[in-house]
């Protein structure tokens, strides 16, 4: 029988010290190493997601995981901090030099990860 209740989300990389180096230290978040030799993500809400190493790892081309922040300026503003750029749309979306959109649904800005995958930042409320 299909019994959602332990679902998970997954995406690939490229460079599993990569990953681990930027998801545990730049964005601070708890990153283990299972048995498999994935990394699991454990996020604040109790969810964990799985990133694992594919050989032929190609970027998504769409956002794979979302930070709700209190404060997207504030949020972007520490990103930067730590190195992480996020204005990596350029002109191509309607967004301020430091990459955060107002205006077009809730305020939101994008990075990427080492292996290229887009997050964002974007308001909670």
């Amino acid at each position: 029988m299909f019994t959602p209740s332990g679902a998970f989300s997954g995406f690939s990389i490229n460079d599993l010290e990569a990953a681990k180096k930027f998801y545990g230290e730049t964005l601070g978040l708890k990153v283990t190493e299972n048995d498999m030799g994935f990394l699991n993500l454990h996020l604040d809400s109790g969810a964990t997601v799985l990133a694992y190493v594919k050989p032929d790892h190609e970027p998504a081309s769409f956002t794979i995981l979302n930070f709700e922040v209190d404060d997207v300026d504030a949020a972007v503003d520490d990103l930067n901090s730590r190195g992480v750029e996020t204005n990596i749309y350029g002109k191509e979306i309607p967004a301020d030099d430091r990459g955060v959109m107002k205006g077009n649904g809730p305020d939101i800005a994008w990075f990427r990860d080492p292996a290229g995958n887009v997050l964002s930042v974007l308001s909670a409320g």
